[in-house]
Formats: C-alpha cells, structure tokens, sequence
C-alpha cells in the first residue's frame, strides 16, 4: 500500500474582522457585495443581527451573528482573507449581471470558481462594450474604486462615424447636459483611422450608464465601437484575450489600493 506524499500545514493567517467596523463595511469585505448594495439590501430588511433587523450603520460586534436573505454568514467569511483581483476582457455580447432573465451569456460565466467567496464587478460594461472589466473578492475595495469621490479614470478607446470638428471636441471637454446631468471627457486624443471611421481615445472620470456612447451621440455622430482600455492604473493588455482573465499580484493589488488610499 502506497503511503499518501506528506503536506505541509500552513497554518491560516486569517484574522477576525477589528472590533467596532460598520455592518456593511464587515460584509463587503466579506465578498457578498460592494458596500452601496449591502447598504441597499439593509433598508430592505435583507440583513439581520443576532435575528433582529439591521440598521444602517450599525457596528459589528466578534461573535454577533449575522444573516443575508435569511442565510447564516459563516464566521470564516467574516475574516479577514488576502483580497483576490482579476481583469477580464468582456466581449460584446456579454451582460455585466450574474444571471440573466433571458438566458443570455454573461461575464461570469467565465470568471474563475472562488472558495469562500464571490467576484465583485468594478463597474459596468454594456452589452455592446468590449474591453477592460476589473473584479475583486473584496466589496470594500470595489466599493472605493467605483466612488465617484475617488474620481478614478476610465479610458477608452472608441470608432467614430460621422465628422468631429473642433468644435464638437471642444463641447465634449467644456461639458454637455445630457438627461442625468451634465458630462464631459477630461481628455480626448486622436488616433488616427480610415475613411469615414476615426478612432479616439477619451478619458472620464464617471461611470454614468452608457456615457460614453451618450456623449458623442449628443453631437450628431455615432460610435461603432467601444472598448475600455484603462481603469485607473490597470491597463488592458493586449495579450489578454476575449473571454479570458489575468490575476493581479499582490503587488499590482497593493498598487491599486493606493490610488484609494484617501478613503
């Protein structure tokens, strides 16, 4: 009979959640979500201590014992575990949502299995948007990336048809109202293109639904391609293909952690 080969223990270097941290902050590190959801699904009575009720900002106590939808939250979600991130590069034709009423394909049914936890999407991207999709097992990072506070920018590379004058890239810097409020790109650069297609790429530090799309369409021409190519300082690189996903070192986790560092 073949002995089994020996495994070294590594002991766990997990540690318990610090005392006094506000429920939604706890649970979004957790992975069940970004700290706005969580936040979203207290008021709807989603979320109970100790089988009465969440408040907003109610504290975590070490030992309160903690339900979402009705499901105990095991304490070894609760620790404090090395934050995972990956970038994906969503195809068009993939929804930005983990299930879909019409069965159509989404991008995590791509992502990598995570014991213990669950992928949190930085943002969206629209069916018809390919590129650059950040994730994270940590709510609260993801939470702070995507604040509006933080002012992190998104860069994209986009085709245009139709013509862009001076004067059309001088009202997408100055600011347009669109029907949310006004918008603008912070930066555009040429780059170059054939025919009647040109391509640009723009920098904006929103994350408004279809903004970019909504913005160059507010001056009378049409985008017939989109592509996110930068969050931040994570940049889509061209050997990561369609439908495919690469992992941060910690590091390159670090580094990002920094650009929110003021939160």
């Amino acid at each position: 009979m073949k002995k089994k080969p020996f495994k070294k223990r590594v002991q766990s270097t997990a540690k318990a959640p610090a005392k006094n941290e506000r429920l939604q902050k706890v649970l979004a590190r957790a992975g069940y979500g970004s700290r706005r959801e969580i936040e979203t699904w207290i008021t709807q009575g989603r979320v109970k201590v100790n089988d009465k009720p969440a408040e907003l900002g109610q504290l975590y106590n070490v030992g309160d014992k903690i339900k979402v939808n009705g499901k105990l939250v095991p304490l070894s979600r609760l620790k404090t575990k090395e934050t995972k991130v990956i970038l994906y590069h969503k195809p068009v034709g993939e929804l930005t949502t983990r299930s879909d009423p019409e069965g159509r394909n989404t991008v995590f049914d791509n992502l990598p299995r995570i014991h213990g936890g669950r992928w949190i999407a930085v943002g969206r991207l629209d069916i018809n948007t390919s590129g650059l999709l950040v994730l994270t097992t940590d709510g609260e990072l993801a939470n702070n990336l995507m604040h509006p506070s933080n002012e992190i920018e998104r860069e994209y590379a986009v085709r245009i048809l139709g013509e862009v004058t001076d004067e059309t890239i001088k009202a997408l810097k100055q600011g347009v109202l669109l029907e949310d409020g006004m918008a603008k790109f912070d930066q555009i650069y040429s780059q170059g293109g054939q025919g009647a297609n040109h391509w640009y790429h723009v920098v904006l530090k929103e994350g408004k639904n279809r903004e970019v799309r909504r913005l160059w369409e507010s001056q009378g021409v049409t985008v017939s391609r989109l592509m996110r190519v930068r969050y931040g300082n994570v940049i889509l690189s061209k050997s990561l293909r369609p439908g495919k996903t690469q992992e941060l070192t910690p590091a390159e986790v670090s580094s990002l952690r920094r650009l929110v560092a003021k939160s």
